[in-house]
């Protein structure tokens, strides 16, 4: 069963994350198909707009762990994130997300580059990179505090808090709150909507919307992997997932703390 489904829809593709049973946890590979179809979709005149959901129950659980410990991060590799976020950054045409179940890690911190997010009533939200020892990625610590304010985004990062639709659309995480038998005809019907207006206009206003966004986005992208890789390799990391994968709860009080 391929991980990722596609559909073209008119002027929209549809992409599908299609890990149902693991809740859509992102793999490698994943990350690679989502990269190289913004990338084509971005040079292909008859895509106007792309849409992303997820199958089954949740839209993403963030990374498949066990493959991400196989394939681990490293400062400067030209890695699957990396390719994934630099091809969300450059995307100049509309960006849907319809959003149900979960997002959790990744699932919540690339949506900060959808220009349009439809959660269902029932979604629950939650970053908990610093429970693993772990820092934001994909320009979160940027976007967060510019966003939302330092202190919601301390809240949510630094005690790793699980949140609502409701919760996330008050802080403007997400364009609308809908009933989850109407998500998707939600999301279809900006994505028709959309391919509609002059394609040209779209295009030029979102470059010129997202110019400083994009580039401090960017820039903390880059400074995260640089981070996010030496954490992995620190005591309270090896902690974090022995505790995870052993089903217990870690105990960081007597490592000693690294800056």
């Amino acid at each position: 069963m391929p991980e990722i489904v596609t559909e073209r829809l008119d002027n929209t593709l549809r992409i599908q994350f299609n890990r149902p049973e693991k809740k859509n946890a992102m793999t490698m590979s994943m990350y690679s198909t989502v990269a190289e179809l913004l990338n084509a979709a971005a040079k292909d005149d008859e895509t106007r707009v792309v849409l992303l959901h997820g199958a089954g129950d949740a839209f993403s659980a963030g990374n498949d762990l066990g493959d991400f410990l196989h394939n681990p991060l490293k400062s400067g590799d030209d890695s699957p994130q990396a390719r994934f976020v630099a091809a969300l950054i450059a995307f100049d045409k509309p960006l849907i997300a319809a959003v149900h179940g979960v997002a959790i890690g990744g699932g919540t911190t690339m949506l900060t580059h959808f220009d349009f997010v439809y959660a269902a009533e029932h979604t629950r939200f939650q970053m908990p990179f610093v429970n693993l020892a772990l820092v934001p990625e994909l320009g979160t610590s940027y976007w967060l505090p510019a966003q939302i304010g330092y202190r919601s985004a301390a809240e949510l990062v630094l005690l790793a808090l699980p949140f609502d639709a409701r919760r996330a659309a008050e802080l403007g995480l997400v364009t609308r709150v809908v009933a989850e038998a109407d998500l998707m005809a939600t999301a279809l019907d900006t994505a028709h909507r959309l391919t509609r207006q002059p394609a040209g206009a779209v295009r030029a206003s979102k470059r010129l919307m997202k110019r400083v966004l994009g580039a401090q986005m960017a820039a903390a992208s880059e400074l995260e992997i640089r981070e996010y890789a030496a954490r992995l390799q620190s005591a309270d990391a090896k902690e974090a997932f022995t505790a995870f994968f052993e089903k217990r709860q870690p105990d960081f009080t007597k490592i000693k703390a690294t800056a």
